[in-house]
């Protein structure tokens, strides 16, 4: 008998089974979430308050740890808190808003990052123009941009799940509600349904990776034509921008772009994704940037001081 999603719950089976493998996944994950969130809250805090960090990259750079926060805090929690509670239970409505924050928050991810490279692109390949293409009025409406699209992709997967009629087996063998697992529970053929999720997430991701891969090899082309200062500065914020890109879209694309078949490995993969990413982004873009570890140590040097 089909039961009525809006009434449906589902379990989570989170990464592991094992009792005492539960209790590392416990330690770590929290571990991994709190230096998520400290390392992020004070990229914020610090660009948010520093006059040295005006600059469009370090603009783009605050909406890249807030979208790393919300995206981490939509699925790390959970997990934590699954992994050392006997009920393991989410309900639908609680399972929807999950599958709509991980899509909302990971495209704003995706976006923010296209505008980190297309800020890099300017800057390197046109500096002359750069202060006239991205002012600050431009900068806000790209970002306001990625924001829409963020939304009307995210509303996209909902509709999608929402259609799906739930009257079997409620066990998700997955740490967090997204497409691909529900997919599996659904009472109905799913197939055209998972060609729009590869139609959809997967064309984002594999798009928009190509995208940045060919944006940074011109980039880096063009710095032959730099001082060898120049280069250098130049170089080491692309490594870690392309660092983070590779990190980010490989898991996507494996999840995203391939038939409706589950493989033991998924969990993992989507754990580099979820958790991993938003925990080194911080890490890489402060200790690889020199005007930011400057700041912060101004920043907070004042706030002691006071």
């Amino acid at each position: 008998m089909q039961l009525n999603n809006s009434g449906t719950e589902f379990i989570l089976l989170g990464l592991t089974q094992d009792p005492m493998k539960q209790k590392f996944v416990f330690l770590v994950f929290s571990i991994f979430y709190v230096a998520t969130m400290v390392g992020n809250i004070l990229i914020i805090v610090t660009i948010k308050c520093s006059r040295t960090l005006g600059s469009p990259m370090y603009f783009f750079l605050f909406y890249l740890s807030l979208a790393d926060s919300c995206f981490s805090t939509s699925i790390t929690p959970r997990l934590i808190m699954d992994a050392i509670s006997s009920k393991k239970t989410i309900s639908y409505k609680e399972c929807m808003t999950q599958v709509f924050a991980l899509h909302l928050f990971g495209c704003m991810e995706i976006f923010v990052l296209i505008l980190m490279a297309f800020d890099r692109y300017v800057a390197i390949c046109k500096p002359l123009h750069y202060p006239a293409i991205m002012r600050r009025q431009v900068c806000i409406f790209l970002v306001g941009l990625a924001w829409t699209g963020s939304f009307i992709h995210a509303t996209a997967q909902n509709i999608l799940v929402l259609r799906l009629p739930f009257c079997g087996s409620n066990l998700i063998d997955h740490y967090c509600c997204d497409l691909q697992p529900l997919l599996k529970l659904a009472c109905m053929d799913t197939y055209v349904i998972n060609l729009l999720l590869v139609s959809n997430s997967g064309a984002i991701c594999s798009s928009s990776f190509l995208f940045l891969m060919i944006s940074y090899t011109v980039i880096l082309y063009s710095l032959r034509n730099h001082s060898a200062e120049a280069r250098k500065k130049a170089l080491a914020t692309c490594t870690s921008h392309i660092i983070i890109v590779i990190l980010f879209f490989g898991p996507c694309i494996f999840i995203y772009t391939r038939p409706p078949t589950t493989f033991p490995i998924d969990k993992m993969v989507t754990v580099f994704y979820t958790i991993g990413t938003p925990f080194l982004n911080p890490l890489i873009y402060t200790l690889r940037n020199a005007e930011v570890k400057t700041a912060m140590k101004k920043l907070w040097y004042k706030k002691i001081i006071l």
